[in-house]
């Protein structure tokens, strides 16, 4: 039977290629070292689960919740957008939880896209960022990923060039999977541009807090004016190790949350209530337990990029995020990231996530996720450098999908 319109319009799910194999070989009796799914394998902090198991005791808790999120949540995100970013928002009208970030963006799309609506949005990037937009009959306008000098002159291309003119642009930093870090100047020109072209601006800032050197990456909503034209997407699931939980935020321009508010209202009760009062506590905290998790994610990117290096698998250190973002080496790279990727899995027992799965721009890359212990990532480094030193013998008959074209 033909599939339905919307699942047409959907491209077949790279990662699960590479899920298949996993599975195969873990039941085969392989030790699979698993850099490929961004699942933080951290446990949430005790005070946040004490919370929980504390509010669920409450009978009163087990009713219908909000939404849009409880007062004392919107409150709490309210609070950490004044410490963090010294941005103020209005916790009644500025504010709305989500079920993690990746909900809340593919409902801003069903809120806001008309069939035909033209959004620009950075290739490589994370699928939701195009495909919750593909879900409601939007057409994508790639550009790219780079916050520098290389990005405006592409994106005045695309404006120029797009009928109907582009709803919305789509910035995503700190980047998954590049783990490029935007500076606010470059945050300045992006607002200055949505203003000049009346765009709606959807930053996703899911890894705010998972930055290493010092250098905590900034809000997009820091420039003044960006509330006109500004939504910003948050996600405790990797600041407090809670991805299970699906906790998330949008915050930023009244009429764009508001419109968010409403879809969801007709879709969901909002999460659990005792998940929403954990939440509560986490963002109310001192921050103790984010400085953990980041140092925790640092020292593994320290690990990865000293190992791999040794092994003959460059690996940039990445500035942020829970991610590596390093190019195959140059003799498997004619294969692409999918058959690369595979073949990790079957010659190193090692799983990551190809490139094209975020894009076609990045083909030539691999996403590695400091999902793994320091134990873990040197014996990955290991089996790599020993599938590399035997390729030559053992992948002669190796053809790529693509030869034949």
């Amino acid at each position: 039977m033909e599939e339905f319109h919307k699942v047409r319009r959907l491209p077949p799910y790279v990662f699960e290629q590479v899920n298949r194999l996993k599975a195969s070989a873990r039941a085969a009796g392989a030790d699979i070292i698993d850099l490929g799914m961004g699942n933080p394998d951290l446990p949430t902090p005790q005070a946040i689960v004490d919370k929980l198991c504390e509010a669920v005791q409450d009978p009163r808790t087990h009713r219908y919740s909000a939404s849009k999120g409880i007062p004392g949540l919107r409150r709490a995100q309210a609070g950490y957008y004044a410490r963090r970013f010294n941005v103020k928002l209005n916790p009644d009208t500025q504010v709305v939880a989500t079920l993690g970030s990746k909900e809340g963006f593919a409902n801003m799309a069903q809120a806001i896209t008309a069939p035909g609506d033209v959004i620009l949005c950075p290739n490589p990037t994370y699928p939701i960022h195009a495909f919750g937009f593909l879900m409601t009959g939007g057409v994508i306008r790639s550009i790219p990923v780079e916050p520098d000098e290389t990005f405006f002159p592409p994106l005045e291309r695309a404006v120029r060039h797009s009928i109907p003119k582009p709803l919305a642009l789509i910035i995503n930093y700190p980047s998954n999977p590049t783990a490029r870090v935007a500076s606010l100047d470059f945050y300045k020109d992006v607002i200055a541009f949505a203003k000049k072209h009346e765009l709606i601006v959807l930053s996703d800032l899911a890894y705010s807090e998972i930055y290493f050197d010092g250098n905590p990456p900034p809000s997009v909503l820091e420039v003044p004016g960006a509330m006109d034209v500004a939504v910003e997407f948050t996600s405790m699931s990797k600041t407090f190790s809670m991805p299970g939980w699906r906790m998330g935020f949008a915050v930023g321009n009244e009429r764009l949350i508001a419109a968010l508010a409403r879809v969801k209202s007709y879709l969901d009760y909002g999460a659990f209530t005792p998940i929403q009062v954990a939440a509560t506590h986490a963002l109310n905290g001192d921050g103790t337990d984010i400085a953990e998790v980041r140092n925790i994610y640092k020292r593994r990117r320290d690990v990865m990029v000293d190992s791999f290096g040794k092994a003959g698998f460059e690996v940039p250190p990445p500035a942020a995020t829970m991610f590596a973002w390093a190019k195959i080496p140059e003799k498997f790279r004619h294969l692409g990231s999918l058959e690369f990727s595979k073949l990790l899995v079957e010659k190193a027992d090692v799983a990551v996530a190809p490139g094209i799965g975020f894009g076609e721009m990045g083909d030539e890359y691999v996403r590695l996720a400091l999902v793994e212990n320091e134990h873990r990532i040197r014996q990955a480094a290991r089996n790599i450098k020993k599938f590399m030193s035997t390729a030559d013998e053992t992948l002669h008959n190796v053809i790529p999908l693509n030869a034949h074209r």
